[in-house]
Order: structure tokens, then C-alpha cells, then sequence
């Protein structure tokens, strides 16, 4: 998985500790973990084409969250910036080389990609499971201070 699933799990929770009154810009998020912003940037955009935040334009415009974190769950944020794709991909290297098993439609199906989809279907429902709301109460015990700290770093916008 890349940073960029990380950076955009911090900027939905950054973005709804701020509140939804006010748009945010790529630059001013990226700036608070001190991150490039073109590249967070991209994983906005990202996040914008999924519907989980908005993107408003003009002078007073940037990032905001496009629905309440009780309906962003963390694989709705790693399917939009990763991707619907498995993270394991099967190429039957099996078939090949010296020892290649025959192929064909009898031929049995390959163990470790079936031993990778039983790992992916499991990863993906934990993820789905799991709200960025869970994610924010664990936040908020961890560091009871984080959401006031965070919102007036970003009053002085």
C-alpha cells in the first residue's frame, strides 16, 4: 500500500476536525504533516472522484469531507486511492521453467493465490469494517488535545 493511503486517512480526520464550514487546500493540509502538496494533491482528487470529499473552487475553496466519517470506511479510502485491484496478482509462474505444472482447464487451482485471495477477502472486510469515525474515537483517547490543536493551527489560515 502506498503513503498516499496513509496521507489521505490523516487529511479526512484533519478535514473533519476542522469542520465542514470551511474548505481546506491541498497546500494547507499538505503543510501540517509537512508533505508534498502536489502529490497529496493527487490523493485529494482521488478522494474527490470516490465522493469522500468535495473540492470547491474560487478563492475560498479546497478540500472538505463530502459525507460524515460514520460513512467512510477505511477500504472506501484505500479502494480510492489504490485502486479496486487485488494486491496479490497470480501469474502461474508455476507453468514455467523445468518443473512447470501442466496447464488446462482440470489442472488444480494454484495454492498460494488460493491462500492470497483467503488473506485479501479477510483484509478487505476488516478494512470495511472499520469506519473512519472508529478511527477518529481512537484518535481523540490517544491524544485527547489533537482536534482543538488541530483546529487552530488551521485558524490561522
Amino acid at each position: 500500500m502506498n503513503e498516499g493511503v496513509e496521507w489521505a486517512l490523516h487529511s479526512c480526520l484533519n478535514l473533519a476536525w476542522i469542520g465542514g464550514e470551511r474548505a481546506v487546500t491541498a497546500a494547507r493540509l499538505a503543510a501540517y504533516h509537512e508533505l508534498p502538496a502536489a502529490y497529496l494533491n493527487k490523493q485529494l482528487q482521488a478522494l474527490s472522484r470516490a465522493g469522500i470529499v468535495s473540492s470547491v473552487s474560487g478563492p475560498k475553496g479546497g478540500f472538505r469531507l463530502a459525507r460524515p466519517l460514520d460513512r467512510i470506511t477505511l477500504m472506501d479510502v484505500v479502494t480510492a486511492i489504490e485502486g479496486p485491484e487485488e494486491a496479490f496478482r497470480c501469474t502461474e509462474i508455476r507453468r514455467q521453467g523445468p518443473g512447470a505444472a501442466p496447464a488446462g482447464p482440470d489442472a488444480p487451482r494454484c495454492a498460494i493465490a488460493g491462500a492470497m485471495d483467503k488473506a485479501e477477502l479477510a483484509w478487505r472486510r476488516a478494512l470495511a469494517d472499520q469506519t473512519l469515525d472508529d478511527v477518529r474515537e481512537r484518535a481523540e483517547a490517544q491524544a485527547p488535545g489533537a482536534p482543538d490543536r488541530i483546529r487552530r493551527w488551521f485558524a490561522g489560515m
